[in-house]
């Protein structure tokens, strides 16, 4: 399955078979629009000479990956700490699964063990885990025993939670939706911030 998060055929294309370039697009999705995030393995490995190689990135000069990152149009909002990150990922994917991403998931027996793989990675916290798994199970066929439970909320069918249920430009209306309704739900009520201190302050003044 051809996955729609990048929002261009050719990073949609690189991330659907490439585990290292899905992973890094995971990871820099945060602080940026998902799209710039899952495109930006697409424009890492054109930098980088039309290859994406876990084990060249490990070993990559932390300074040279930096400028790479940063080059313009940044790959990030923050190019250096999530250069520093991915190379991170890549060393642990070196170390821990011989260089192969896709280990991470094919080595699970189950959803707990594929839950706990994941979150041992690199800016991979609760929530990132287990909705990576849950796009996993929903996109990728990748369905250990248990890995709805391990997905949590995001491994529900029919909801569109988070990037495991964008497969369309309308399942991403959707998904962007439950977001700002969720957002909105969070905020507090009335004034907060510099607006609830220059109230207070004006109280103050006619007392």
């Amino acid at each position: 399955m051809t996955l729609f998060l990048a929002g261009e055929p050719d990073a949609d294309a690189l991330i659907s078979k490439d585990p290292l370039a899905l992973l890094i697009g995971m990871v820099l999705d945060q602080q940026v629009p998902l799209e710039k995030a899952f495109k930006s393995p697409f424009d890492l490995r054109e930098r980088l000479g039309g290859t994406l190689d876990v084990a060249s990135l490990a070993a990559m000069d932390p300074d040279e990956l930096a400028t790479i990152f940063s080059e313009r149009p940044a790959l990030h909002r923050f190019p250096k700490s999530m250069a520093g990150r991915v190379q991170e990922l890549c060393a642990l994917i070196v170390d821990s699964y011989g260089g192969d991403a896709a280990a991470i998931w094919n080595s699970a027996a189950d959803g707990k063990e594929l839950l706990a793989n994941v979150k041992a990675l690199p800016g991979f916290g609760e929530q990132k885990a287990r909705i990576f798994v849950a796009l996993l199970g929903k996109q990728l066929g990748v369905r250990p025993p248990g890995w709805e439970k391990a997905a949590g909320q995001f491994g529900e069918a029919g909801s569109f939670r988070s990037v495991a249920d964008i497969h369309s430009p309308e399942t991403l209306a959707k998904v962007r939706q439950f977001k700002q309704k969720m957002k909105a739900q969070a905020k507090p009520k009335g004034a907060s911030g510099p607006a609830k201190a220059k109230a207070k302050a004006k109280v103050a003044t006619k007392r």
